[in-house]
């Protein structure tokens, strides 16, 4: 679906100097179609994307839906408006959202 593609495409954007930059672990807990538990780790040396917890603890954790996270990463949707809109939460450093921003 959607969101494991999106996924898949990530995985492939993930670089070093991302990882160096960034040193952030994102997670996110979205609903509806292709939901569930995924991550981002751009502080693991080589970083890794996918389904499930990271593999260390996230420092930033995302809710939102499915939908509205398919949206943020095919730019129709800033993450910062996806928050202000009230549609999702954030929990966690707001200072690493703005890394993930420079990724998208």
């Amino acid at each position: 679906g959607p969101v494991a593609e999106t996924f898949r495409v990530l995985q492939g954007a993930v670089t070093e100097e991302y990882v160096r930059s960034t040193q952030g672990v994102f997670q996110f807990e979205l609903s509806g179609d292709g939901g569930g538990t995924w991550y981002i780790d751009l502080k693991t040396k080589g970083g890794s994307a996918g389904f499930g917890k990271p593999p260390v603890a996230a420092d930033v954790v995302m809710s939102m839906s499915s939908a509205d996270f398919v949206k943020m990463f095919t730019d129709k949707l800033k993450p910062f408006m996806a928050f202000m809109s009230g549609n999702s939460s954030i929990i966690g450093d707001m200072m690493l959202t703005l890394g993930l921003e420079k990724m998208l």
